[in-house]
């Protein structure tokens, strides 16, 4: 009898409560292991660049999508060349335009992160004074290292969990990368118009020129462009992007280039 009753209370199931808890616990590791493996696919997809250029970002290709379903493939240009092609001035403009602290931080500009969002918060206020309109967006406050996880292995969704991916990545690149590898390969993917990939094919598409010839002034007149280079690059020449160009030439001195 004793052995009988034994066997029937190891059988008895477990209670419902408790097997919730043991399949919510085990989502979690499932979820955390998952998560833990996407990490290190990212931290090893960035070890490579170490050595070897992205063939394509994220962004590339799915700009290369939209250019081939609208049967404009054609218009595609990208070049990547090795960092002494890229000459002494385009790096120095680009830094001076998008990120005059790169050399110094460690991927995230604080200040100007704090400075973006109390633009948002002055925009919503002002917004909400004059009765509901579209929302403000964060803008601002991204440094090149930024721009570079964000166009490197990331879809262009607006999400909280993609902000925070985008944030460790963006350590990735600077804990597995020094500053120069870095901006080489910003410079080597970012968009510079519609269709137009790297500061090579940017420098012989608008200039006509290699970017190892580009003088400090033409140099600042393509950093320009980086903010918004399909809406700026309809117009390169305009009246506007020159004017921005001088501001941008009068702090090249002072920038440091790693």
């Amino acid at each position: 009898m004793p052995a009988r009753a034994a066997a029937r209370h190891r059988q008895t199931p477990a209670p419902p409560r408790l097997r919730l808890w043991s399949a919510v616990l085990a989502w979690m590791g499932w979820t955390l292991l998952a998560l833990l493996a996407l990490q290190l696919a990212f931290a090893l997809r960035v070890a490579t660049l170490a050595w070897s250029d992205a063939p394509s970002t994220a962004f590339q290709r799915s700009e290369a999508w939209r250019l081939w379903r609208a049967g404009e493939l054609a218009r595609w240009r990208h070049e990547g060349v090795a960092a002494p092609a890229l000459g002494a001035q385009l790096p120095r403009a680009v830094i001076a335009a998008e990120d005059a602290g790169f050399a110094d931080h460690f991927g995230v500009e604080w200040d100007a992160v704090r400075q973006a969002w109390s633009r948002l918060q002055r925009q919503r206020q002002s917004r909400s004074d004059s009765g509901p309109v579209r929302p403000a967006r964060l803008a601002g406050g991204s440094t090149i290292t930024q721009q570079l996880a964000k166009n490197l292995l990331l879809s262009g969704e607006r999400t909280l969990a993609r902000k925070g991916q985008e944030l460790l990545i963006t350590w990735m690149l600077e804990a597995l990368l020094d500053k120069r590898r870095i901006l080489t390969v910003y410079l080597n993917s970012v968009e510079w118009g519609d269709g137009v990939f790297g500061a090579e094919a940017a420098a012989r598409h608008y200039l006509r020129k290699p970017a190892a010839r580009l003088t400090a002034a033409e140099a600042a007149r393509l950093a320009v462009l980086l903010p918004a280079p399909k809406r700026y690059g309809r117009r390169p020449d305009s009246a506007w992007v020159q004017a921005r160009a001088q501001t941008i030439l009068a702090r090249m001195p002072a920038v440091r280039v790693p």
